[in-house]
């Protein structure tokens, strides 16, 4: 238990390091969500190109706007925030249909939950519930976190990952099926 006081107190000071200008300590938040972000973007964005965009914007925002952050100890889910603001405004831009186009989903970082099928599957499901799914899953992060994130109750938190389990459990089972053929 004391070690996660300390982690939680050297993450605490990196926060206030970085809110006070030290830009050091802002690149070493950047790099320690880094891998988070990405999949948090890449679970809303399929563009390769739309994926860096909104991490840089993020990046770029979250800098301008850390003073606004009330409590550090909740910069990870104030930052995801951002960065689920900045893929939404990228797709109000966009307004286009994409295709999942596995040329065009090149990595930017190394991902260990690299499973086609299953990415296949995450990306076919709906924004909202793609969304849900890759912060529970991939982020693991709260029912009460993903709700605040978001801006939704709990009670729909816990509805949309019930559709996402069940949508997915379809599109595993026919890739297995035709596999299996």
């Amino acid at each position: 238990m004391e070690l996660i006081s300390f982690l939680n107190y050297r993450k605490k000071s990196t926060v206030s390091k970085a809110k006070k200008g030290d830009k050091e300590a802002f690149l070493a938040l950047i790099d320690e969500n880094r891998l988070n972000l990405y999949r948090v973007a890449r679970g809303i964005l399929i563009d390769k190109e739309d994926i860096e965009d909104a991490l840089q914007n993020t990046i770029i925002h979250s800098f301008q706007k850390l003073n606004s952050l009330k409590q550090d100890e909740y910069f990870r889910t104030w930052i995801i925030r951002i960065l689920i603001n900045e893929c939404n405004e990228i797709l109000r831009k966009s307004k286009r249909v994409t295709y999942l186009d596995e040329n065009n989903n090149t990595e930017i970082c190394s991902d260990s939950y690299e499973n086609m099928d299953l990415t296949r599957a995450i990306n076919s499901l709906s924004e909202e519930l793609r969304i849900t799914t890759v912060l529970f899953y991939f982020e693991d992060m709260s029912l009460k976190d993903i709700a605040k994130i978001l801006k939704i109750p709990e009670g729909t938190v816990r509805s949309r990952l019930t559709r996402a389990r069940v949508k997915l459990r379809e599109i595993i089972s026919e890739v297995e099926y035709d596999a299996s053929k």
